[in-house]
């Protein structure tokens, strides 16, 4: 029996030993992996626009095609990882990496932990002068409460997790709809100047190529966050199931781009919003109070969710090592106490600021991440997928001329 026919027999018996729940159905099998991924993704720069900005705003009225290879990108790279999983049994990183990268996985390891540090920085970063900003606590407060709630989380494990990022996904859908609408209902007369004069005046001359692969950077150095969702990828069992999850999964990781890329039109090239730590904070100033805290909450979420996911991610890769060499998995205690430490390591490194943190680490690092795990995700993965799909058709051609079709 091939390596096909034995993933299919382990996830039904997964699904039919799990069967019933709504996490366990449709919605765990298509929609939950994107929720995950598109939940750790959107916190820190991207949640607060500052990501937005560096990555595709900037360019003004054709910065939409960065948007456009961003949502590609997205739901290739999903796909992929999502259908390697499921054909090698692959639900956490190391395992899943190895069979891109064979005997030099360890590379994916160190620029992962590097990456997940500097995205939980630019998370706490964002949450102490978010809060500060929209209620008024301080900076360290925010901090803590962050770092609390990731602890709490990850004490609990898979079932809370997937809950509080589905009902976290949901407010933020909901939230950036009523910002999109409020700022760009009132400043499309704007925003249409922008692409009905081809404005890029904020950067300048801009070749195409450039725009096109800043949304290829940007998606390099989101791979990170990728792996969170591994533990939810366990409930697909067909082709059809990680080629529609891949999509979804694109789907929802881009329509928050679109939306703030939409809103920024309305104010570009202005200086005050795109040099913003958080430009959102100067898109809604002029909306009232009630829409500033609005959004501090549900981007406070967003960020816990981020904070949450890459640790998380994390402590799998720890367990599943424990259990290769024979010992227990980490207990709950020592797994908030590994949120909680990751936390305040990097509150120490977001003393840097957003910017500099976006602008310097993510482009280095982006780049380390397209090369050891982009590429050969997209050329052995994509290689592996293929081999799969004509094993499969093989046998099925020998099953067809065994009973005489």
């Amino acid at each position: 029996m091939n390596l096909e026919k034995n993933n299919e027999e382990g996830a039904f018996e997964l699904t039919e030993q799990n069967k019933g729940g709504f996490f366990e159905g449709a919605f765990g099998r298509y929609v939950l992996p994107g929720v995950v991924i598109q939940s750790t993704l959107i916190g820190g720069g991207y949640a607060t626009g500052r990501e937005v900005v560096a990555f595709g705003g900037k360019f003004g009225a054709i910065g939409w095609i960065t948007g456009l290879t961003i949502l590609v990108g997205f739901a290739v790279m999903a796909f992929l990882m999502f259908e390697v999983a499921r054909l090698f049994r692959a639900y956490d990183y190391r395992s899943l990496v190895k069979q891109i990268l064979g005997p030099f996985w360890f590379l994916y390891d160190i620029i992962y932990f590097l990456l997940a540090i500097l995205m939980i920085s630019i998370v706490v970063a964002a949450t102490g002068s978010i809060l500060e900003s929209t209620l008024g606590l301080n900076y360290w407060v925010g901090v803590a409460i962050i770092a609390a709630l990731a602890g709490v989380l990850n004490f609990y494990g898979t079932r809370l997790i997937e809950r509080f990022k589905t009902f976290g996904t949901t407010a933020l859908f909901i939230g950036y709809i009523i910002f999109g609408i409020l700022v760009i209902s009132s400043t499309w007369g704007d925003a249409k100047e922008v692409f009905a004069s081809g404005d890029t005046s904020f950067v300048g001359e801009v070749s195409m190529w450039t725009i096109i692969w800043t949304g290829m950077l940007y998606v390099g150095y989101n791979l990170a966050v990728y792996p969170a969702a591994l533990f939810t990828a366990r409930r697909q069992n067909s082709l059809k199931q990680t080629l529609l999850g891949g999509l979804i999964a694109g789907v929802l990781m881009t329509v928050p781009w679109f939306l703030t890329y939409f809103s920024l039109m309305g104010f570009y090239p202005s200086e005050e919003v795109f040099t913003a730590e958080v430009p959102w904070l100067e898109m809604l100033s002029g909306y009232g109070l009630w829409v500033v805290i609005a959004f501090g909450v549900v981007v406070g979420w967003t960020l816990i969710e981020t904070a949450t996911g890459l640790i998380h991610a994390f402590i799998d890769r720890v367990n599943f090592n424990l259990e290769e060499v024979g010992k227990p998995q980490l207990s709950k205690g020592k797994n908030g106490l590994i949120a909680i430490i990751a936390l305040l390591l990097s509150a120490i490194l977001s003393s840097v600021g957003i910017s500099g943190l976006v602008d310097i680490g993510y482009t280095v690092l982006g780049y380390a991440m397209l090369i050891v795990y982009g590429i050969p995700m997209l050329i052995i993965g994509s290689y592996k997928v293929i081999k799969a799909l004509k094993g499969k058709k093989a046998d099925t051609e020998v099953d067809n001329s065994v009973s005489g079709k």
